[in-house]
């Protein structure tokens, strides 16, 4: 199955920024304030959507602590986790909730090996099919984790802050709005979500904003 480009070192996140680049003057411009792009590649499977649904909604130091204690406990492997309770992962750090979704994503047995080479639909239907998991969280998978070249994010507020910034527009772009708009930076949509997130922390550190 064709899932487009797949970026996996700087040179492919280069590429992407030069075509965005001469493609739009803003974006030509934006790159000349926050330089080359990072490449951002993270591992795929299940320890890594487990770490973004430990990481929702809390500080990154209470995300990095209930992390220590569920790697030191071996609760983070979906094998282990599918012998566990709801109550005893509760018992390491998680909320109800949270350790509600962290069962449910270990009994869902996807198969990760198979999602680098399904279509970006396919992993995003796949994986919000779990509790805890929505689109925002599948999208960034996809991104980062599976290196889709052509996804975007529209949901992040940084992004939509990023674009209303960059492109002077009058308020933040709804994520549907935001979604249409960035069809015109097709192929290379992941490398403008990373320029619009460098620029969105350019400017936030330029104007001092906390």
């Amino acid at each position: 199955m064709n899932v487009g480009r797949i970026i996996e070192t700087d040179a492919c996140v280069l590429e992407g920024a030069a075509w965005l680049a001469n493609s739009d003057l803003r974006f030509a411009d934006a790159l000349e304030q926050v330089g080359p792009l990072p490449l951002r590649r993270k591992p795929d499977g299940f320890s890594e959507l487990l770490n973004a649904i430990v990481s929702q909604q809390v500080s990154v130091a209470s995300a990095n602590a209930i992390w220590a204690k569920l790697e030191a406990a071996e609760a983070h492997t979906a094998t282990a986790i599918a012998q566990k309770s709801e109550d005893e992962m509760r018992a390491l750090g998680l909320s109800r909730q949270k350790a509600r979704y962290a069962c449910a994503l270990a009994a869902a047995e996807i198969d990760y090996f198979d999602l680098r080479t399904a279509p970006t639909g396919a992993v995003i239907e796949t994986l919000t099919e779990v509790p805890g998991i929505g689109v925002w969280t599948a999208e960034i998978y996809a991104i980062f984790s599976l290196g889709r070249a052509d996804v975007f994010a529209p949901g992040d507020l940084a992004l939509q802050e990023g674009a209303r910034m960059l492109l002077d527009l009058p308020e933040r772009p709804k994520e549907k709005e935001l979604r249409i708009m960035a069809e015109a930076w097709s192929p290379w949509r992941s490398v403008a979500a990373r320029l619009l997130w460098a620029y969105y922390a350019h400017m936030k550190s330029r104007e001092g904003i906390r």
